[in-house]
């Protein structure tokens, strides 16, 4: 009960961040925003990686993973929250929030495409219906809400880029990754956002993008960790699925925005069709490779077998370590030792 209710915070807050930004756009142009939001969420990861710290953890990254980090850094922090915060400038916050449901859906086709990903009858289904519940939302405020809706999709590929890329880093916590993108694409956006425009905003406005920032990507992120270290990474993703909802209820009660049939009918849609994409999981024999890596595991879960004296086999812990070649099935998602063809 304890993971279930930190999953629902994480939604919940990281919901609230489209909502927010939304009101704050009244004041800030939307890489100026974009940066404090995402240097707001490092502060918030920064007395995380300071705890990894004192508990010994280390970083170990080669050029390969140095790279993936770049990449997620440019998709995840840079070019993703810019274009949605364009969204919000275009349209409502309520229509961004359940279109941000597109964000699963651009990670489901292109683990297909680039990443070699398997994605079941029932997946495809789940894209078909949430596309289509997107169609519904886009079509409500004119061409502002089209465009809004096209530069929210395109936001949503920039995260499911990032995504991926950020699924194959090893050697680094995926707090150290949140500091790292935080700090650098909030730099990035924040000094673009201010050689473009003045930055005219009260202090206290800014000190509320940096708590917006802090609490809803911060702070979500830590939680959210928390709690699929707990419930596993499943059925943390099932709870987080709720955060677009969430973000467009408060849209809805507290911006005063209208809720007009097509939401509620793109809510009905979306609903099934999110359930459609996490049934999506198959089982088969697949090979496992050797390989040296570093990332968080325990030993309960068939692929780490090596040995910790006096460890419980469901601690999570990180280090260094080897896995010998292991050929096994069961049922699998694509995740850091999974990522093999798929033939049909």
């Amino acid at each position: 009960m304890y993971a279930l209710l930190l999953a629902l915070l994480s939604a919940l807050l990281f919901g609230a961040s489209t909502p927010a930004s939304k009101a704050l756009l009244a004041s800030l142009e939307p890489f100026q925003l974009a940066g404090l939001l995402y240097l707001g969420a490092a502060m918030g990861m920064a007395p995380v990686v300071a705890l990894e710290r004192r508990r010994g953890a280390r970083i170990r990254l080669d050029r390969t993973n140095a790279t993936r980090l770049a990449g997620a850094v440019l998709f995840g922090g840079v070019l993703g929250p810019v274009l949605l915060l364009a969204a919000l400038r275009l349209t409502l916050a309520g229509s961004v929030s359940l279109l941000l449901n597109l964000e699963m859906v651009a990670t489901a086709v292109l683990g297909v495409v680039l990443f070699r990903e398997h994605l079941g009858r029932a997946g495809w289904i789940g894209v078909v219906g949430v596309v289509a519940a997107g169609g519904l939302v886009a079509g409500t405020g004119g061409w502002p809400g089209l465009l809004g809706a096209l530069l929210t999709a395109a936001a949503c590929v920039c995260w499911a880029l990032d995504n991926h890329l950020t699924a194959l880093i090893d050697g680094i916590t995926p707090a150290r990754s949140t500091l790292a993108k935080g700090a650098v694409a909030g730099a990035t956006n924040l000094g673009i956002g201010v050689v473009a425009d003045p930055l005219l905003a009260t202090p206290g406005t800014i000190a509320a993008a940096l708590a917006v920032g802090a609490l809803s990507y911060g702070a979500s992120i830590a939680l959210y960790i928390r709690a699929a270290h707990e419930l596993g990474a499943t059925r943390a993703q099932a709870v987080f699925a709720s955060a677009p909802f969430i973000g467009a209820a408060l849209a809805f009660a507290f911006l005063g925005e209208p809720a007009g049939s097509a939401h509620v009918a793109a809510s009905l849609l979306l609903l099934p069709s999110i359930a459609a994409l996490f049934l999506s999981q198959h089982a088969h024999a697949h090979v496992h490779d050797p390989v040296d890596h570093v990332h968080s595991h325990r030993h309960d879960d068939g692929h780490h077998f090596h040995d910790h004296p006096g460890l419980p086999p469901g601690a999570r812990h990180s280090h260094a370590h080897r896995h010998g070649r292991l050929v096994h099935a069961h049922p699998h998602w694509p995740d850091l030792h999974h990522r093999h063809e798929h033939t049909t």
